[in-house]
């Protein structure tokens, strides 16, 4: 964890991004972000919280074509990722110091060793401009599978941050009932859940109440603020996707698909919330608040029984090659008959 000076229970202003990105364009879709974040900062946002895979796509193809039709798309994805030490990381971090808020970001991550490897990545930059951390999205969902990695337990981590304990998860992980908690029992407070407008979901889902249900339950069990924020489908987006396609244009122009939000810890919503269309959503959050909820159920403190239950993650980072240049010197025999 970074250390920051501030109050216990801090009041902040915090704002979550509903929009969609410059298709497969970093640069761009960086130069978006950016004026964003100036713009919630200018409203007096300390935090902004963008969607999943903001910069610069979601890879709406793995759910519209065969493996092979999309083989072409993935190449263009990747193409279109990022380092997370790179010149465009490096503009995000100049803009939250610039503006004095923490950001949270998703992005499409690319490997710096294997070549074709991309992770579906939040980005957790400081007010100061530091950049926090980087959560690596465990388990992609569903067709997913075919765009990016896993993460690894590294990532699951809370970081301090001038509006509270900070913790993220991208999408559907926000379902992991474990994953949540690890974050709990870590002492998050502020809870940012970033999603895209899954359109391609089967009839019966309802994508926007489903993400509103997940952001409710966390906040209701853990007693922590939930900060949603979800991308929309631009027309961009959905030329791109139906050109030899036609079909796909109606699918892609489903309603209540994307919903952003701030949740109190009560699970009530604060305010109101975006559903599709583009635009940035703010709320004040006191801290404070979290704490009377905690004498109903306190699942990381009184109300569980750690005597019974016990959780035991895993934080070693992988890698895929463990790589010794030194070979350590063989003890000296004589010194054994010494000894």
């Amino acid at each position: 964890m970074s250390e920051v000076s501030m109050p216990f229970l801090p009041k902040s202003k915090v704002a979550a991004v509903q929009a969609a990105p410059v298709f497969l364009d970093p640069a761009a879709t960086v130069d978006k972000s950016c004026a964003l974040i100036a713009e919630a900062a200018g409203n007096g946002a300390k935090l902004v919280a963008f969607p999943e895979v903001f910069i610069a796509a979601y890879p709406y193809w793995n759910w519209l074509m065969t493996p092979i039709e999309g083989a072409e798309w993935h190449e263009r994805l990747y193409r279109a990722s990022i380092l997370a030490e790179g010149p465009e990381v490096a503009a995000l971090c100049a803009a939250a110091r610039d503006h004095d808020c923490t950001v949270v970001i998703g992005i499409n991550e690319r490997d710096p060793v294997s070549v074709g490897t991309i992770y579906n990545t939040n980005l957790i930059i400081g007010a100061d401009g530091s950049l926090l951390g980087r959560h690596r999205k465990l388990v992609p969902t569903w067709a997913e599978k075919l765009t990016w990695a896993g993460g690894d337990g590294a990532s699951i981590r809370v970081y301090d941050t001038p509006v509270g304990s900070l913790g993220t998860l991208a999408c559907g992980e926000n379902t992991n009932t474990l994953a949540r908690f690890a974050l709990l029992s870590q002492g998050e407070l502020v809870h940012v859940a970033n999603y895209i407008a899954l359109l391609v979901a089967p009839a019966s889902y309802n994508m926007a109440e489903a993400i509103k249900i997940r952001a409710t339950a966390h906040s209701f069990e853990g007693k922590v603020f939930t900060i949603v924020a979800c991308s929309t489908v631009s027309e961009e987006i959905i030329v791109a996707m139906s050109a030899d396609r036609p079909a796909n244009r109606e699918l892609l122009s489903r309603p209540n698909s994307a919903f952003s939000g701030v949740i109190d810890p009560h699970g009530n919503l604060i305010g109101d919330a975006l559903i599709d269309d583009e635009g940035i959503v703010y709320a004040e959050i006191d801290l404070g608040d979290c704490v009377r909820p905690k004498l109903m159920h306190d699942i990381v403190g009184g109300y569980n029984r750690f005597d019974i239950f016990n959780l035991t993650v895993d934080r070693t980072p992988r890698a895929s090659a463990l790589f010794v240049d030194e070979v350590p010197p063989a003890d000296d025999p004589s010194e054994e008959k010494a000894s």
